[in-house]
C-alpha cells in the first residue's frame, strides 16, 4: 500500500508540474495522447513505465525498513508505522518528482531515438531490433522492443501490421523488392528466428539425447517445435534451454538478428514475426506471384541458419555438458515457465523449514508478517530461538532483535517465504487436531 501511494503520489506531483511548467523541461503540449505522457489512475503524467514503478517502489522499501519501527513519544505515538513511512516519504517524493521532470524527458528522447535508428537505420536497426526482441524474453521488457513498432506510431502510423495489411494489394502488384516497398517491415522479420531458429535447437537437442532416450524425446520435441514454426509460439522449445543454458538462449538472440539483417538484405519484408501460417497467408500466397525469388532465397537463408544452430547448439550442449532432455537420468520433460515457478517454491519452502525451525517452530510464533525484504516475527520464547550464525547459512542477511520482536532479513522473496512458513503452521496444528 506504501508504495502504491508513492507511485500515485510520484505521479500526481509530475503532472502538476507538466500542467504549469512544462514548456520549461521540454514538454510543450500538456495533452492526452500526446507522445511520452499517459495517464496513471486519471492522472496526465510522464510515461516512465516500469523505471518509475521501480524507482516509487525501491524508495518506499527503503523508508519503510528504516523508519516503520521508529520509536515515537507517547503523544506522536499515532503516527507510528505506516503512517510515519508515508510522512517520510511525500517530501522525498516531491523531489523525486522534480529529478524525474527534469531528467526523463532528456531519457524519452534518448529512447525515441534509438527507435528511430532502428526503423531509419536498414539492415543494422533490423538486427539491433530482433536481438533486443530476443534477448529481453526472460525480463519481459521485449513488449517495449516490439509493441510500439508493430502496433504503435514508431515506424508508421497505426503500426507496421495494420499497415501492412492494408497495403497488401499495393505490394502484391508490385514488382519491385519488398525491403524497398516497405522498408519498416524489416523489424517483422523476427518470425525467422521462430521458424527456422527453433527447429535447429530442436534438432541439436534431440541429436545429443542419450541414445536410449532419443525416443522419448522426440515425442517431446515434434509437439514443441511444431508449436514455434506454426504460430510464433516459442516458450515450450525457448524455455527448455534459457534456464539450463543461458549461454544457448544468448547465441539464439544473436542468430536469429544475424538471419533476419541477412534476409533483408537480400529484399525481405513483411508480417513474418509470427509463425509459418502467417508466413503462407500473409506473405507468400497473396505476393508469391511477383515475389516468388524472394520467398525462396528467404527458405534457403533460413534453412542454412537451422543447419547453423543444430552445428552451434550441439557442439556447446555436448563441450559444457548441459542438462538438456534425454542428457541426464531424470525425468524427460520440456522444461516450462510453470517448472521453473515450481522449482522456485519448493526452493521457498525448504528455506520457509529452515527458517521456522530457526525460530524455535510453529508452536513459538506468536505472530508473523513481513515488509518488503523483511520476516518480522513475535515469538513466545527468545531462548528458542537460533544465534544469528545460524540465520546467516540460512541466507539471511541479518536478524533485528528487540526483546520478543525478530526482524529477519530474508530478501525480495521474502513474502513467500512468509506464506510457506504460515502453509507449515497450518499443516501442523492440522495434524496434532
Amino acid at each position: 500500500m506504501t508504495s502504491f501511494i508513492t507511485y500515485y503520489t510520484f505521479n500526481y506531483f509530475i503532472g502538476g508540474i507538466l500542467q504549469h511548467f512544462g514548456s520549461r523541461f521540454g514538454v510543450d503540449v500538456y495533452e492526452s495522447g500526446v507522445l511520452g505522457l499517459t495517464e496513471i489512475g486519471g492522472v496526465l503524467t510522464l510515461d516512465t513505465n516500469l523505471v518509475g514503478a521501480i524507482l516509487c517502489a525501491s524508495l518506499a522499501v527503503w523508508i519503510h525498513n528504516k523508519y516503520y519501527d521508529k520509536e515515537l513519544p507517547n503523544m506522536l505515538q499515532i503516527f507510528r508505522g505506516t503512517p510515519l513511512v508515508v510522512i517520510i516519504l511525500f517530501p522525498i517524493t516531491i523531489v523525486a518528482a522534480i529529478i524525474t521532470v527534469i531528467v526523463w524527458p532528456i531519457i524519452q528522447s534518448g529512447i525515441y531515438s534509438m527507435q528511430v535508428f532502428m526503423v531509419n537505420s536498414g539492415v543494422l536497426g533490423v538486427w539491433f531490433f530482433t536481438f533486443l526482441e530476443r534477448i529481453l524474453i526472460p525480463t519481459g521488457l521485449h513488449h517495449f522492443i516490439y509493441g510500439p513498432v508493430f502496433y504503435g506510431p514508431v515506424a508508421v502510423d497505426g503500426g507496421t501490421i495494420n499497415y501492412w495489411i492494408q497495403n497488401l494489394p499495393e505490394f502484391a502488384a508490385s514488382t519491385e523488392k519488398l525491403s524497398v516497398l516497405f522498408p519498416q517491415g524489416g523489424l517483422m522479420l523476427t518470425g525467422m528466428g521462430k521458424v527456422f531458429g527453433a527447429t535447429g535447437a530442436g534438432i541439436a537437442i534431440y541429436m545429443t539425447a542419450k541414445e536410449e532416450n532419443r525416443k522419448k524425446v522426440l515425442g517431446l520435441i515434434v509437439p514443441a517445435v511444431a508449436t514455434a514454426v506454426l504460430t510464433g509460439i516459442t516458450e515450450p522449445i525457448e524455455f527448455t534451454f534459457l534456464f539450463v543454458a543461458p549461454l544457448l538462449f544468448a547465441l539464439h538472440a544473436v542468430l536469429s538478428a544475424t538471419m533476419a539483417s541477412i534476409a533483408f538484405l537480400f529484399g525481405l519484408s513483411g508480417n513474418f514475426q509470427t509463425g509459418l501460417i502467417d508466413f503462407i497467408f500473409q506473405n507468400w500466397l497473396p505476393l508469391g506471384a511477383n515475389h516468388f525469388g524472394t520467398y525462396i532465397m528467404q527458405i534457403i537463408i533460413g534453412l542454412s541458419f537451422t543447419a547453423i544452430y543444430v552445428i552451434l547448439f550441439k557442439t556447446l550442449i555436448l563441450k559444457f555438458d548441459y542438462p538438456t532432455p534425454g542428457r541426464g537420468d531424470n525425468e524427460i520433460k520440456l522444461t516450462t515457465k510453470k517448472d521453473y515457478k515450481q522449482n522456485k517454491q519448493s526452493i521457498d519452502k525448504d528455506l520457509a523449514r529452515e527458517y521456522l525451525d530457526a525460530l524455535g517452530g510453529s508452536s513459538n510464533i506468536e505472530s508473523i508478517t513481513n515488509c518488503a525484504t523483511r520476516l518480522r516475527v513475535k515469538v513466545k520464547d527468545t531462548s528458542l530461538v537460533a544465534d544469528d550464525n545460524k540465520f546467516k547459512e540460512i541466507g539471511a542477511s541479518g536478524v533485528v532483535r528487540a526483546k520478543d520482536n525478530l526482524q529477519v532479513i530474508v530478501g525480495l522473496r521474502v513474502s513467500q517465504v512468509r506464506g510457506e512458513i504460515e502453509n507449515l503452521m497450518n499443516s501442523q496444528k492440522h495434524s496434532i487436531h
